[in-house]
């Protein structure tokens, strides 16, 4: 079963889609609910929302199979995202109301988690991390795009309607400040969106563990708001009107990448 799709590009911007896959192999799907089959918390339409991303030579890694299998956005080891917060697992064990994603008793145990870890999880990674290098390694410079999306309520996780642009830097760990301070210049010169830098969602599991400024790769997380861009209700269909008006936006965030990453290219090559 295909796990994830790569196409390489041809700048330093790698666009990462972890939460957009919906397939459940058939052996998870037989210990499930139905809540869970329904695979409700996808990052829906994503890879459609970015779909003009190749055409600017970027390149994008996105999972096929749902986050119910296996988070790809979390610590392997199983460690919280948040401390102190409700966090989701590493192979989930409810939806985010709270419905349990497991008959009883057909809860994945420590074996069949290492077995989606080495299936699932490895293999994405693996290639997320080599193509960055190969970033770095060709224009001496890589940045990672991070993209998510989630309901605008969710009260497991938030209180109240969430900001329509969510940017994640681990507090400023993960990303050159001069960068996302282009890309905040970009979000605040809109009139119709919000947005917030670091605020509930500051990057998850991805964006820490492979932004690392001082070694040439960058990485930041857009959590997007999903009423932006879709019915956030079943059967969560994309809107092409509401879409139409948010692409340009991500369209402009891409190209502040882009541009501050062939400075920095060429900033490299003057030194050398």
């Amino acid at each position: 079963m295909e796990t994830f799709r790569f196409q390489p590009g041809e700048t330093p911007i790698l666009l990462s889609i972890p939460h957009v896959g919906t397939a459940i192999p058939p052996d998870a799907a037989a210990g499930m609910t139905e809540a869970a089959l329904a695979t409700p918390d996808t990052d829906w339409h994503l890879d459609r929302l970015y779909h003009f991303a190749p055409a600017l030579g970027i390149g994008f890694l996105k999972a096929t199979c749902s986050r119910y299998v296996i988070d790809l956005n979390r610590d392997p080891a199983g460690a919280a995202l948040y401390a102190g917060a409700d966090n989701t697992e590493l192979c989930p064990l409810s939806t985010f109301d709270h419905q349990p994603l497991y008959r009883p008793g057909h809860e994945p145990d420590v074996a069949e988690v290492q077995r989606r870890i080495d299936t699932y999880w490895r293999p994405y990674h693996e290639t997320l991390q080599r193509e960055l290098q190969a970033l770095r390694d060709r224009f001496g410079v890589a940045v990672l795009f991070d993209a998510h999306s989630i309901r605008s309520e969710v009260p497991r996780f938030f209180q109240g309607t969430l900001t329509d642009f969510n940017l994640g830097t681990a507090d400023g760990a993960t990303a050159a400040p001069k960068l996302v301070g282009r890309l905040m210049n970009v979000l605040a010169a809109t009139g119709t969106y919000s947005s917030v830098l670091n605020g509930r969602f500051k990057g998850g599991y991805i964006t820490r563990a492979y932004g690392k400024p001082d070694e040439g790769i960058h990485a930041v997380q857009l959590e997007l708001s999903q009423r932006t861009y879709m019915d956030e209700a079943p059967p969560f269909r994309y809107r092409d009107d509401l879409a139409g008006d948010v692409r340009p936006l991500i369209e402009r965030l891409l190209g502040a990448i882009a541009e501050w990453a062939r400075e920095r290219t060429r900033a490299a090559r003057v030194a050398v």
